[in-house]
């Protein structure tokens, strides 16, 4: 027995290992006992906490840049994407202006040589003001500031926006009574429009009604076998010689059937709010 405790304790080696374990396995003992006791931790373990915290700042800073770099560098290229595709609508809308400006000049050019003279698209603008509106004749009529003295007569065409709102029914010196496409009075203008279906194919026909609950017009008795389609473009066709043709008015938004299913009846969504006019153009022949 004594020679194995000998040749144990002369493993230097193994005795050192085993007295370090001790002493390890009773500070760990030790630290957690303090602290469980105290609100703060020993100094040693709060200059450990120091240097992990240090070095958690120390890499995570880093990181942090070359994400928000990444971050940056996408929405920069989202932004460029964007100022692309910005400068390509504007150049063809520069583009369209330009086209529309020859077009314009060409086509007076062939009617004077033709010796034509003014055709049912033909009209200048003469820009007014609402001046009174009252709440009993909201969806029927208004009052612009500009009458006689600015060279404006009756049934001219009045747009407001895009489309057109109405036509002028009275005349003074000074301002003129206009009546809106949506009057339902049997003795109103009845307008008449033609909508572009599908293969250039063309339907004629007249607003005969409003729906105020929906806003739409409604272009009734119809019995062409033309397709219309939502989406399709409404503007005037001219007949009738009143209004000037292909003046925008609105887009088919329903297709339907009238009391007796035997026509069609198209609900067209205006180019104009009808209830928000302040500002309008009366269209003058040329």
């Amino acid at each position: 027995m004594e020679a194995i405790m000998q040749k144990f304790f002369s493993n230097r080696k193994l005795v050192i290992i085993i007295i370090c374990l001790i002493i390890s396995f009773g500070l760990m003992t030790l630290s957690v006992s303090v602290r469980n006791k105290r609100s703060t931790p020993p100094v040693i373990q709060q200059f450990g906490n120091d240097i992990v915290g240090f070095g958690d700042r120390f890499v995570a800073t880093p990181m942090n840049g070359i994400q928000h770099g990444f971050v940056s560098l996408k929405n920069l290229l989202n932004t460029y994407q964007e100022n692309e595709q910005l400068k390509s609508k504007v150049d063809q809308l520069v583009q369209t202006q330009v086209k529309d400006q020859a077009l314009e000049k060409e086509n007076k050019q062939l009617k004077q040589q033709l010796q034509v003279g003014s055709t049912m698209t033909s009209y200048d603008k003469i820009n007014a003001a609402v001046i009174s509106r009252t709440p009993s004749s909201w969806a029927s009529q208004l009052i612009i500031n500009k009458g006689q003295a600015s060279g404006i007569k009756k049934n001219m065409p009045v747009i407001a926006g895009q489309g057109l709102i109405g036509t002028v029914s009275e005349v003074n010196k000074t301002n003129s009574k206009v009546v809106l496409i949506s009057n339902t009075a049997e003795n109103s203008n009845r307008f008449a429009v033609q909508i572009a279906g599908d293969g250039g194919k063309v339907l004629n026909g007249i607003i005969t009604d409003y729906n105020d609950d929906t806003s739409q017009l409604i272009m009734g008795n119809i019995t062409s076998k033309e397709k219309i389609s939502k989406g399709d473009k409404v503007a005037t066709s001219g007949l009738g010689g009143v209004v000037p043709k292909g003046i925008y008015i609105g887009t088919v938004s329903k297709v339907g059937k009238d009391d007796y299913g035997l026509a069609k009846k198209v609900y067209i969504k205006p180019a104009a709010d009808l209830h928000d006019i302040e500002i309008v153009s009366v269209a003058v022949k040329e």
